[in-house]
C-alpha cells in the first residue's frame, strides 16, 4: 500500500455514514485502519450508471483508494474486502448504533487500529448472532478502552455491588441501589466473558452510563428509532429524519 500522503491505495475501511452531494456524488464518512476516521468525496456514485453505488455501503469491509489532502480527499476506487456483504435486516439498527458511537466519540485523522479491529469483530458478531447484545457490549467496552476512558476494574470484588458515577468512577453500593451492578458481572466484562443474561444486563447498565457521560447529552438517532419502533411507529420514516440529522452533524 502506498504511504504517499497525497495518494492512498487500497486501505481497509468501513463506510459509517454517507450523504448526498450535488446530483451524482456523495460525502462518505469512513473508518480506516491506518488513517482513522475521515471524510471522502465520492464523485459519481449516485444514479443508475454509478458503478460503485452498491459497493460503498455501510457494514461492508472495503479496500478504498483516494487522492488529495484536506478535509475531504477524493475517492478514486473501492473494492470488496470480504465475501460477506452487509448485515441482515435484524442487525441493521444495532449496526447503525455502532456507527454513531464511532462518529460521535472519535476525532478525524486519528489512527486507531485496535478500534478498527474491534469494529470489524463487532460487525461479524452482528452478522452471525441472532441476538446483538454480546457484540454491542464488547464493542462499547473496547471503544472506551481505546479512546482512553476504559473502566477501572482492577479492584472490583465479585461479592460486592457497585454504582458508576460520572467523572468519578465505580463506588460500592447496596444491591437494590438505583443502577447497581454486581462485581461478578464487572469482572466478567473485564475478561470479556459475557456468557449469561445477568452479566449482559449489568454490563449494559454500566457501559451506557459511561458512554452517556462522554456524549454530554447528545441524543443517538439509533436510540430514537429503537424507542419509536417499540411504540409501534414505522421505522423507515423516523429513520430518514434521524439520518438527515446525523448527516448535518457529520458536516459540522
Amino acid at each position: 500500500m502506498s504511504r504517499n500522503p497525497r495518494r492512498i491505495q487500497l486501505t481497509p475501511a468501513y463506510v459509517l455514514h454517507h450523504h448526498p452531494y450535488r446530483d451524482t456524488s456523495r460525502i462518505l464518512e469512513v473508518l480506516t485502519r491506518e488513517h482513522g476516521r475521515l471524510s471522502l468525496f465520492a464523485k459519481g456514485v449516485r444514479g443508475p450508471r454509478a458503478k460503485l453505488a452498491a459497493l460503498v455501503q455501510p457494514f461492508r469491509l472495503l479496500l478504498v483508494s483516494w487522492t488529495g489532502r484536506g478535509e475531504a480527499p477524493q475517492l478514486t476506487g473501492a473494492e470488496s474486502g470480504e465475501r460477506d456483504a452487509g448485515l441482515p435486516s435484524r442487525a441493521l439498527l444495532p449496526g447503525f448504533y455502532l456507527n454513531e458511537l464511532v462518529l460521535k466519540l472519535t476525532t478525524r485523522h486519528d489512527p486507531l487500529p485496535a478500534l478498527f479491529d474491534a469494529y470489524r469483530e463487532a460487525i461479524a458478531g452482528l452478522r452471525a448472532d441472532a441476538t446483538p447484545e454480546r457484540a454491542l457490549r464488547l464493542f462499547e467496552k473496547r471503544l472506551l478502552d481505546v479512546i482512553g476512558y476504559g473502566l477501572d476494574l482492577a479492584v472490583v470484588d465479585p461479592g460486592e455491588w457497585y454504582q458508576f458515577r460520572p467523572s468519578q468512577g465505580l463506588f460500592l453500593a447496596v444491591a437494590d441501589a438505583p443502577g447497581a451492578v454486581s462485581g461478578a458481572s464487572l469482572l466478567a466484562l473485564g475478561r470479556e466473558e459475557l456468557n449469561d443474561q445477568r452479566a449482559l444486563e449489568d454490563s449494559r447498565r454500566i457501559l451506557r452510563a459511561a458512554i452517556g457521560e462522554l456524549l454530554e447529552g447528545r441524543e443517538l438517532a439509533s436510540r430514537t428509532v429503537a424507542r419509536a419502533v417499540a411504540r409501534g411507529e414505522h421505522r423507515s420514516s423516523i429513520w430518514r429524519s434521524e439520518e438527515r440529522r446525523v448527516g448535518k452533524e457529520c458536516r459540522s
